[in-house]
């Protein structure tokens, strides 16, 4: 059921923010994601500061995590032996508030006005109640928040209280370690959802405060990290605090004081978190703090007052959105779900240094904070053409991994690097193999992220040195995972690739395609490691690795067996899905029936290795039989509608991506947005409306502007240039507003594009007839290409 799209009067449709104008029991979880802020750092879900109106409330920092000691039912050699979890760090986002006695709850307060929004421009949040009080009074109270990006620890908070005649007010503001709250385990039979530890997790270390500060910092019990938060309070007329508690799990600031109606009571938290240490010593992204420094010590150094932290926020989007915005031209209610989606890029991703990003960013547990393939293959196209300095920071990330990606490699008897399917710290932390470690190809989107970012940057020093070895260390595992048949071709066996409902195949289309590429770009790289034997080793490896085709059909099968199993019974009722928790495994395994692109994935990727005919054909056959259980399916399907031709489907799959978390489609919002779907929906825009292809021998455009848009624009960082481009129905305009003339090529026609805008008009694409193959109709995935005009 839609959320944002189902009631336009409570959510109207505001092109740079988004707005709530009335409050409703009910996805209040799903709404805290909404409206969280975060820089790829820290960040803060978007819950009311009243305790009786936030679902799932929160703060959390990237990287700090929990660990504990996998117990197997059955154990074998090589599972993954240990668990890692993002932790809730201690959230200051905690107002109680009291006037003539009675505490204001949108819950049991009557509500005169309501309103709150998000700022897209200017990462501001911000939410104004008007209330009737009991006494009679009227009482508007205004809460604001952002984070800071210089100063990427930081958080600023205000709230503001006013009446229309004398009240007594009485305001409590809190830290809280909701780590260590009692809560329901919402996690049962839902591999999505994170878990909770059974004994405490956070230890307490300092503990001081006095005066309206507080000092505090905390120890996690088995990974060693440690998190200190300094908070400061001011007060407008200089009001004094009436008393200042501390405590291991909730500490707070109270103020009791008459609130004049010409008189506004303003309370301003600022505060600063810093982490450090642990088991992740040394690895990417977890130390703020100096060796030995108290956590809480390095937070106070780092306080920054609330209108720095806003002007911070402030200047990081003006800039921004002056290179990253995409503008779609008549289409309203897109624009503002576009610039939301690009927002979440921004907060997950912006100031998140020489680290991975989560599944979720950092607005929620789920997936519990882990870092997947989803950062190279979704995320990393968007950091690559608008923050290439933050690519590079996700690709030094890997290469910091090395070292354990090496001994897990050796774990499973492979040369070269194996890394982690799932992880925070290098470890691997799928306890499900067949879903989890199987999936061997993320080595290849890791070497495939890298090759992109060096094609697209022009970085030499990183190609010769990290670059190298994360392609060098990728080819050693392929070359000694595959083997070479009787049949005389490279076969790698028993992998799964994108697809989670067909696990431990041989020869899985995806995985070889891309492992493909992989030996191929090491191969071609000069590089002193590299001996002529294994290049010759890559190179036969390469141009004889098995891509299983399905002559009846005349398509390539995603597996060896994929053409020989059951059809899905496509009479399963809606309730039913995602299949993943409502049938066992060993079911799902056992039927054609897909969880996300998996074939048509890898013909995007390596779209010169595929003919057009290639790639309808399998979009017309695996389109129909994907469920879209994934919200990693709905960008590409997308995607490779709109290349083979299919504008309508083009336009629903990526209205659906646009909107999987503003409308909670997949019913999990409340554990934080799909950041790897919003990656999609940038590349939905500029590969798929814009036709972007990359890593050949110049940047090459093919666009496919959906009829009912009127235009669509946007900027890319490429090698070197930024790059204007604008589309209209009738043609392409392309200019270089920094950086030297670049050659273009334009549905196979290279243009010199430099200062001067270069417009090349654009004959309409032709549908196609679209390919028809047995099966039955979808329940979950949208209507059969061949139904399409």
């Amino acid at each position: 059921m839609a959320l944002i799209t189902a009631d336009r009067d409570r959510f109207p449709n505001d092109p740079w923010k988004l707005v709530e104008t009335s409050h409703a029991p009910g996805n209040a979880g799903a709404l805290e994601t909404l409206f969280a802020l975060g820089n790829g750092h820290l960040g803060i879900r978007g819950a009311h500061w009243a305790a009786a109106d936030a679902e799932l409330p929160g703060s959390f920092i990237n990287g700090f995590h929990e660990i504990w000691d996998i117990k197997h039912a059955e154990n074998a050699f090589g599972f993954a032996r240990t668990g890692q979890r993002i932790l809730y760090i201690p959230d200051a986002n905690n107002f109680a508030v009291t006037v003539d006695g009675e505490t204001l709850s949108l819950a049991e307060s009557v509500v005169l006005d309501y309103r709150r929004s998000i700022d897209f421009s200017t990462g501001a949040y911000e939410c104004r109640v008007v209330w009737q009080c009991r006494s009679g009074a009227t009482v508007t109270t205004v809460e604001r928040r952002a984070v800071g990006f210089e100063s990427r620890g930081c958080l600023g908070i205000s709230l503001e209280l006013s009446a229309d005649r004398p009240v007594s007010a009485d305001v409590t503001s809190s830290v809280i370690n909701r780590q260590d709250q009692p809560v329901d385990d919402h996690s049962a039979h839902d591999p999505r959802r994170a878990g909770r530890h059974a004994g405490r997790v956070l230890l307490p270390g300092k503990l001081d405060g006095g005066d309206g500060s507080l000092r505090l910092s905390w120890e996690a019990a088995e990974s060693k990290q440690r998190v200190g938060i300094a908070v400061d309070h001011w007060t407008s007329a200089g009001h004094q605090p009436f008393d200042t508690q501390v405590d291991q799990d909730e500490s707070s600031v109270r103020y009791v004081l008459a609130v004049g109606a010409d008189e506004p009571f303003r309370l301003e938290k600022s505060v600063s978190y810093a982490v450090a240490g642990g088991t992740s010593e040394g690895l990417p992204g977890t130390a703020d703090a100096e060796a030995g420094e108290e956590p809480a010590d390095a937070a106070e150094a780092g306080l920054k007052t609330v209108a720095e932290v806003f002007a911070e926020s402030e200047a990081h989007y003006r800039d921004y959105w002056a290179t990253t915005d995409i503008k779609v031209g008549g289409q309203s209610e897109l624009q503002q779900a576009i610039r939301w989606n690009l927002f979440q890029l921004a907060q997950a991703t912006a100031r998140a240094g020489v680290a991975g990003i989560p599944a979720k960013g950092v607005s929620g547990s789920g997936y519990e904070g882990h870092y997947f393939w989803d950062q190279e293959v979704y995320l990393l196209p968007y950091l690559t053409y608008s923050n290439p300095d933050g690519a590079r920071q996700v690709l030094e990330f890997r290469h910091e991994m090395l070292p354990e990606a090496k001994i897990r490699a050796k774990e499973l008897s492979v040369d070269g690097a194996l890394f982690p399917w799932r992880t925070i710290n290098g470890l691997e932390a799928s306890a499900y193999y067949a879903a989890g470690t199987a999936q061997f190809h993320i080595a290849a989107a890791i070497a495939f992220a890298a090759n992109r970012y060096v094609w697209a940057s022009g970085d030499a020093e990183f190609r010769s040195g990290m670059g190298a070895d994360l392609l060098i260390e990728t080819a050693r595992m392929w070359a000694s995972l595959g083997f070479f048949g009787k049949d005389g071709m490279f076969h790698i066996h028993g992998v799964t690739g994108p697809d989670e409902y067909t696990a431990v195949v041989n020869d899985n289309l995806y995985t070889n395609v891309m492992a493909r590429f992989n030996l191929r770009a090491a191969a071609a790289l000069d590089h002193p490691e590299i001996d002529d034997a294994e290049r010759q080793l890559w190179e036969a490896a390469a141009a004889r690795i098995q891509l299983p085709f399905d002559e009846h059909f005349q398509i390539y099968s995603q597996d060896n067996d994929f053409m020989t199993l059951e059809a899905w019974d496509w009479t399963t009722p809606r309730s039913k899905y995602p299949l993943l928790l409502h049938f066992h495994p060993l079911v799902i395994y056992r039927h054609q029936v897909l969880k996300q692109a998996d074939t048509v994935l890898a013909m995007f990727l390596q779209w010169q290795e595929f003919t057009p005919e290639e790639k309808r054909r399998a979009f017309d056959f695996y389109d129909p039989i994907t469920t879209g259980d994934s919200t990693l399916s709905a960008c590409v399907q997308g995607i490779m509608a709109a290349e083979v031709g299919y504008p309508k489907a083009a336009l629903e799959h990526f209205t659906n991506a646009a909107f999987i978390d503003l409308d909670d489609s997949h019913g999990n919002t409340i554990d934080g947005v799909h950041i790897a779907s919003t990656g999609g929906v940038w590349s939905s825009l500029v590969c798929g409306f814009a036709g972007l292809r990359d890593q050949g021998p110049v940047p090459y455009f093919d666009p496919r502007l959906p009829g009912e848009w009127d235009s669509l624009s946007f900027h890319l960082k490429l090698q070197g240039r930024l790059l204007s481009v604008d589309l209209d129905p009738a043609g392409i305009t392309l200019r270089v507003l920094e950086g030297e003339p670049l050659d273009i090529d334009v549905r196979g026609r290279v243009h010199a594009v430099g200062g001067d805008s270069v417009r090349v008009a654009l004959d309409p694409v032709e549908v196609p007839e679209p390919s028809v193959f047995p099966s039955g109709p979808p329940t979950a995935s949208i209507p059969v290409v061949r139904a399409r005009a």
